[in-house]
């Protein structure tokens, strides 16, 4: 994909969807006072219960350093990261403020710190997809891009608030160098471990790796993700990129499938991490229909790409995924309503 605004540099996202007609098959201090026995007994319980399920106090994670999330709507716009413009004209229009911002990082790039404390100032977490461009995956497993990987590291560590990393998204998908039939699976799960490996070995307790692949399209030529899988040691949560591309297509069409396959994996969360319906009069039903199925499904929540795009393949041409009709903005604003990440 290559969005047309200008001022944005060329290594946006590719997801399949956008960018080819195909569908999948149709078919979640302590008081200074002394507090009484039994109540010190209850909180004692509280956070045993909290740490059991990787999570402390407060809503953060087991490792102390930041909250997660308090909610897993999220957005991309126009202009990241260099402007936040976009994201708080998305939230005026909207009425809500997004708790997930994200944006896409060529390879070499440095962490955009100005760009993450900006979204921590507004509430958000800054979600970041590392794109290997120009890049060997095999050199990245044999070490040979670790200074960058440290640095990156070191200052995501000295950032200090959450922020969500995933690296080479759309794998299963055949439109980018790192993806399928260009670099063999084995090449893409070994950079991954590595990857993983040097931020922790730095200290980055503060990252959640987020594994994105692209809906399964049996008859597009994108198969099940299955062969790209790194490990449940390697991966906190799972993102899913889908488009609604084509007006019969529902959530339980276009995502189903791929749930079902993410399931025979792992039992990790899944976030809908790049996803939008066209600029069109059915744009607010497909919104709806999204907020539906994130709660029939159980997931975290999902990214509205909220940009116009150019796409790669044939017959694509330029697609408008912003929101745009005031029926469209009240769809999104009811389900936002109605939205809670689960526990």
């Amino acid at each position: 994909m290559r969005e047309l605004a200008a001022g944005r540099r060329a290594s946006l996202p590719a997801a399949a969807n956008p960018r080819h007609d195909s569908g999948p098959p149709p078919p979640d201090r302590e008081s200074r006072r002394k507090k009484p026995v039994r109540l010190i007994a209850a909180a004692a319980v509280a956070m045993a219960l909290a740490i059991a399920l990787g999570i402390g106090l407060y809503g953060r994670f087991a490792d102390g350093r930041s909250p997660a999330p308090t909610s897993y709507l999220g957005v991309y716009t126009t202009g990241l990261p260099e402007s936040y413009a976009g994201v708080s004209a998305f939230t005026a229009a909207t009425g809500v403020r997004p708790g997930l911002v994200m944006y896409y990082s060529g390879w070499q790039e440095r962490f955009q710190t100005g760009f993450a404390q900006e979204a921590a100032r507004r509430g958000a977490v800054p979600l970041v997809q590392m794109e290997p461009t120009g890049v060997s995956l095999a050199a990245i497993a044999a070490g040979r891009y670790d200074s960058y990987l440290r640095s990156y590291a070191a200052s995501v560590k000295a950032f200090g608030g959450r922020v969500v990393l995933s690296f080479g998204h759309e794998m299963n998908g055949y439109w980018y160098p790192w993806g399928n039939r260009h670099t063999a699976p084995a090449a893409f799960v070994a950079a991954w471990r590595h990857v993983v490996t040097v931020f922790r070995q730095q200290g980055a307790g503060n990252v959640a790796w987020l594994w994105t692949v692209n809906i399964i399209d049996a008859h597009g030529g994108i198969p099940s993700p299955a062969r790209w899988w790194p490990g449940g040691k390697y991966v906190t949560m799972v993102g899913i990129d889908g488009y609604y591309l084509k007006p019969a297509w529902t959530f339980a069409s276009l995502f189903g499938p791929t749930i079902k396959a993410v399931r025979a994996l792992t039992l990790d969360k899944i976030l809908i991490t790049e996803t939008g319906a066209p600029n069109t009069p059915g744009q607010s039903a497909k919104v709806a229909n999204l907020f539906a199925g994130i709660r029939a499904y159980g997931l975290l929540g999902f990214v509205w790409f909220d940009a116009v795009a150019r796409h790669e393949l044939p017959r694509n041409g330029i697609r408008d995924w912003r929101l745009h009709s005031a029926a469209a903005f009240a769809a999104f604003r009811r389900g936002a309503r109605g939205y809670r990440p689960p526990s």
